[in-house]
């Protein structure tokens, strides 16, 4: 991977800049752009009296906005695979295009989603009478869908990798389609948990990384089949457990020769 970086490989180089950048600007919080704006404006949501009234302190324009940059920040992980997937069936001089067809229609489909997702957010925010209510109902939902065979479902789709063509509008088409589909089987897997972050108020910031560091090792795991059970970090924890007896097998090897 750091090989592809060397080369300014595109299907590398291209999520690692917006990652970045979403990252950087969430950091500095550059032009109040903490997403999402209604988990950040400190307006005591029991003060509101319609949802009219909730949506004069988050334009349309502000939530796509700020959407827009927690998907970039976030997402871009999950991107290096299928990217490479597309460059790695494209001719050299079409990869490039390529990659920015499917992260197109990648971003497509979050922003769709993130539509339906912040008006639930924000009709939660405004119907219950506490937000904690709102927050243990989502939270519910999200471990029940977390177990659940269509969650698995939608994992799998998440590793499909389609033929693709190689010359003219069709190769173009592809690209964009595969983004769009990868991206709706993302949206899938994981809407329950950013939905459940947008209701994190203060504790945003941290919900997105740990949301973040979840989705990326819960995507090594291999497509199963159909099932209800636990699902989540297993095979990272197998390979961070591998690379540690590795790392210390010849340190005990070497400490048991000495007198």
């Amino acid at each position: 991977m750091w090989a592809a970086a060397r080369r300014f490989e595109a299907w590398f180089v291209i999520p690692a800049v917006i990652g970045l950048f979403g990252w950087s600007m969430l950091a500095l919080d550059a032009g109040g752009l903490t997403p999402p704006a209604f988990c950040a404006s400190g307006t005591s949501w029991l003060e509101l009296s319609s949802l009219n009234h909730a949506l004069a302190f988050n334009s349309p324009a502000k939530l796509a906005a700020d959407w827009a940059l927690m998907v970039a920040a976030m997402m871009s992980p999950l991107l290096f695979t299928p990217l490479r997937h597309a460059c790695d069936r494209s001719f050299a001089r079409r990869r490039t295009r390529a990659t920015l067809l499917f992260v197109s229609g990648y971003a497509a489909a979050w922003m769709m989603a993130g539509i339906l997702l912040q008006a639930i957010a924000l009709t939660a925010l405004w119907a219950m009478p506490a937000p904690a209510i709102g927050l243990g109902l989502v939270a519910a939902a999200a471990m029940g869908w977390q177990v659940s065979p269509a969650k698995q479902w939608c994992l799998n789709r998440c590793h499909r990798r389609p033929r693709l063509a190689a010359f003219g509008v069709a190769a173009d088409v592809d690209a964009a389609t595969f983004g769009l589909t990868n991206g709706a089987a993302c949206v899938g897997t994981c809407w329950a948990l950013m939905l459940l972050m947008l209701l994190m108020g203060s504790g945003h910031f941290a919900a997105m990384i740990a949301v973040t560091l979840f989705v990326f090792v819960e995507r090594l795991e291999n497509p199963a089949p159909l099932a209800w059970r636990l699902r989540g970090a297993g095979k990272a924890l197998r390979i961070v457990t591998a690379q540690a007896r590795m790392r210390l097998a010849p340190r005990r090897s070497f400490e048991e020769a000495l007198p």
